[in-house]
């Protein structure tokens, strides 16, 4: 199964921003690219061990940026998503010899084969990921990338029918074909479908509806929402139906949701990477947890403070560091789309 994502921790993975539209066309794009990068990465290796996949060409430029307390493994890379090319770690509780680390290795197309996207290296990154990690591949069906799926760790999953039944990745399958999936891959007992993602999230970079910008479980039966209050936003609406349909739904428990919501930055349109000026999909929802801290997204904003107050009151003990996540929102993602959790394997029981 799937663990909660805040359940203990071995490691992060991260990967370094190759050439392609993560880095911009100018040497001020790059380096914003790689500063904001890095600061996830060092913020995290404060908490405990982080990975960087680095491609051969960028080892000397990365090395300049990351603390010497994070290690670095090449591989070729077109991009810099780890959490969706990367792969999505399980436990099998009841493996033989005791639980065992397994990793789910999605078929990744560039989040739905849009024109501009580059994949060929990045598809393979999964596979090299586990096989560093140790764990057992677990080869999947269905194209998915972990920023599609949120899970308490417990058999329920959030997900949205623009990602999974999307054109571009498996419209011929039924809810019920990649539920099936879902639960021989990560456990999923119980799917929560949203209809579609934030607004933003169509446009040319974005992923056509992530879930992990929009919810996720704080612990189980207990679920974080990205509320937008202002009503000129379009996701004013997005959200208030999203609210409404956690709240009416129950996890793989049978218990109803709580749900909490993480208030939307005051800022209402910003550039992308190509300079397009659009809409926002700034959203607190969209940070990472690690072994005794949360790495949160900042935006210059008067809601940082406010967000940030609410994650440490969801996420008692942990420390929680804003980055500033507006350079990685303009090509498209935010600080958990970035990195993806190794689970710790439980101890064997006596």
């Amino acid at each position: 199964m799937m663990p909660w994502e805040g359940a203990p921790q071995d490691r992060l993975w991260l990967a370094w921003p190759a050439s392609g539209y993560a880095l911009g066309d100018s040497d001020d794009t790059a380096q914003a690219a790689q500063r904001t990068w890095a600061a996830v990465a060092n913020a995290a290796a404060e908490f405990e061990p982080v990975t960087v996949v680095v491609d051969p060409s960028d080892v000397a430029a990365a090395r300049a940026h990351l603390s010497s307390d994070i290690e670095l493994r090449e591989a070729p890379l077109d991009d810099a998503w780890m959490r969706d090319m990367g792969p999505t770690y399980v436990i099998d509780e009841a493996a033989a010899g005791g639980p065992a680390l397994g990793a789910v290795d999605w078929i990744f197309n560039g989040w739905g084969d849009p024109g501009w996207a580059e994949w060929t290296k990045d598809a393979e990154i999964a596979e090299a990921v586990i096989g560093w990690s140790g764990g057992e591949r677990i080869a999947s069906s269905i194209v998915n990338e972990g920023g599609g799926i949120h899970v308490d760790g417990l058999g329920t999953v959030l997900l949205t029918e623009t990602v999974q039944r999307g054109a571009g990745r498996n419209p011929q399958l039924s809810r019920a074909d990649i539920e099936a999936e879902l639960r021989r891959t990560i456990g999923a007992t119980t799917a929560i479908w949203l209809d579609r993602g934030l607004t933003r999230d169509y446009e040319k970079f974005g992923t056509r509806g992530h879930v992990d910008i929009v919810a996720a479980f704080a612990a189980p039966g207990r679920v974080l929402v990205h509320d937008q209050t202002d009503p000129s936003h379009p996701d004013h609406a997005v959200t208030a139906e999203v609210i409404e349909r956690l709240s009416n739904s129950r996890d793989a428990s049978g218990n109803l949701l709580e749900v909490v919501r993480l208030p939307a930055p005051a800022v209402l349109r910003a550039k992308d990477v190509e300079g397009v000026d659009d809409w926002v999909d700034y959203s607190y929802v969209n940070h990472v947890l690690v072994n005794g801290g949360v790495i949160a997204c900042g935006f210059d904003d008067p809601a940082d403070e406010v967000a940030a107050a609410i994650l440490a009151e969801q996420y008692p003990g942990r420390n929680v560091v804003t980055v500033d996540a507006r350079e990685l929102f303009a090509r498209g993602g935010g600080i958990h789309c970035i990195t993806q959790q190794q689970p710790s394997v439980p101890p064997l029981a006596e």
